[in-house]
């Protein structure tokens, strides 16, 4: 007899119950299909969040000067040199890399003396770019939402202080963005309820919305093309 071939053969019936095949009724074996790992995208990086920052080091050792202002509302810094004395290419990056280091107070230090600072001299910022561009690298690759928050609330504090800021920022969009593109979907979907991250201003995804729109009104005319390179679904907010 000739031998059909596999797609001319009868179909067998699986199930929990076995399958049936002519008149004899086979026990299939169940197999359970292991799930595939989590590849662990939007997972805390706890190992940039670890290890002696610069600020630690320093305040620890008493190196900078600063201390605790104690108000009624929200402490402050109370500097015992006036800011606008500061050396900037020194001071800057150390309050940079104490961006990712979440224990108190070098979270406070490090969030406070930056907007001093540009609040005091935006002009001197721009010097200062490039030696700060890894240390926000490194606060943003963390993807913890607190430091993500902050980075981005003094990334467009510092592209409104100056517009010279908005246009350096420009070549160092292949190291900053890749963040944005993979944190910028992560809003929250709360039905009917109320969003009370949007007036506080806690909601990531819309964070992050609001900085790339920033980035391209102070960038110049090179910043639409650089952030759509980088973030292919990100459309411009200066189109009339």
């Amino acid at each position: 007899s000739m031998v059909r071939p596999h797609s001319a053969r009868p179909a067998t019936v699986t199930g929990k119950i076995g399958g049936i095949t002519g008149s004899r009724l086979v026990q299939a074996p169940l197999r359970v299909q292991p799930q595939p790992p989590k590849a662990g995208a939007f997972r805390v990086r706890k190992d940039l969040m670890k290890g002696m920052t610069l600020l630690r080091r320093f305040y620890d050792r008493g190196d900078l000067p600063i201390c605790v202002k104690h108000c009624p509302q929200e402490n402050e810094i109370n500097w015992k040199v006036e800011v606008d004395k500061l050396d900037f290419h020194y001071y800057l990056p150390i309050f940079f890399d104490g961006l990712r280091d979440k224990e108190e107070p070098y979270f406070f230090f490090a969030r406070r003396a930056i907007l001093d600072m540009v609040d005091k001299g935006p002009h001197r910022v721009v010097a200062v770019l490039p030696q700060l561009i890894i240390f926000v690298k490194n606060a943003l690759n963390t993807r913890d939402p607190d430091i993500v928050q902050t980075t981005l609330k003094i990334l467009q504090t510092m592209v409104k202080a100056d517009d010279r800021i908005g246009e350096s920022l420009v070549p160092y969009y292949r190291q900053l963005l890749p963040i944005f593109n993979l944190l910028k979907g992560k809003n929250r979907n709360s039905g009917d309820s109320i969003d009370y991250s949007q007036r506080k201003r806690n909601n990531v995804g819309e964070l992050i919305h609001e900085t790339l729109e920033m980035l391209e009104m102070y960038g110049g005319p090179d910043a639409y093309i650089n952030i759509k390179y980088m973030i292919p679904t990100y459309e411009s907010c200066m189109v009339v």
